[in-house]
């Protein structure tokens, strides 16, 4: 059987951490009188944390010094690190566990491509560390998606090369990453929002070994 890369995102994919980062972003709008929605934080999938502040000051149009940006964003970090310092193994999202571990058993490499800079922690908290042979996460990074450098990194770093691996995601910036560094795209969510991707699925759960197969075989 060929070895193949499969790279996840983390947040929405793996785990859904969207409900902590909006929970701390919600708090730092509030605050300055930014009425921040859901709807709101779906713009903000798959961006760094310095442009999603700037999303957010935009919604209101607020102007601010670096120095009160800085401020907020580290605020924002330390709430949400609140938050996810709870986080246990139930928070992993429904199929997830039996796709890793059907890539464990074929002896397929798997990588995490994630514009989370807390992404290692996370990972520990739930239980699912050992799995993954490389990590990419923020602080390794220095472009953010759609750039494609956290993905084209994550393969670099399991010896396999960009045309072939397999990338999930849950946001519109990390399809065009993958897309373009040549990889074979599939968008966890939204057929409508992700229609950018090569194969769209709700969940995991959706995701059976004969498509798995059919991606290793490629």
């Amino acid at each position: 059987m060929n070895q193949k890369a499969f790279i996840f995102d983390l947040d929405g994919v793996i785990v859904d951490t969207a409900k902590y980062h909006y929970l701390a972003w919600q708090k730092i709008a509030n605050r300055l009188g930014i009425d921040f929605t859901h709807e709101h934080n779906e713009l903000l999938k798959g961006v760094s944390r310095i442009r999603s502040l700037d999303i957010i000051l935009g919604l209101g149009h607020v102007q601010a010094s670096d120095e009160d940006k800085n401020a907020w964003l580290t605020e924002k970090n330390e709430d949400y690190l609140s938050f996810i310092a709870n986080m246990q193994a139930d928070e992993i999202l429904v199929g997830v566990i039996e796709v890793l571990d059907w890539l464990k058993k074929k002896d397929q490499l798997i990588a995490l491509g994630s514009a989370s800079k807390n992404a290692r922690p996370i990972l520990e908290k739930v239980g699912i560390l050992d799995y993954f042979d490389a990590i990419v996460d923020g602080n390794d990074v220095t472009n953010a998606k759609p750039d494609p450098e956290v993905f084209l990194m994550a393969a670099q770093l399991v010896g396999k090369p960009a045309k072939g691996s397999i990338v999930f995601e849950d946001s519109v910036a990390g399809l065009q990453a993958a897309n373009v560094a040549g990889m074979i795209s599939i968008g966890i969510g939204d057929k409508t929002t992700l229609h950018e991707a090569q194969y769209n699925f709700n969940d995991f759960t959706e995701i059976d070994t004969e498509f798995l197969e059919t991606l290793v075989n490629k």
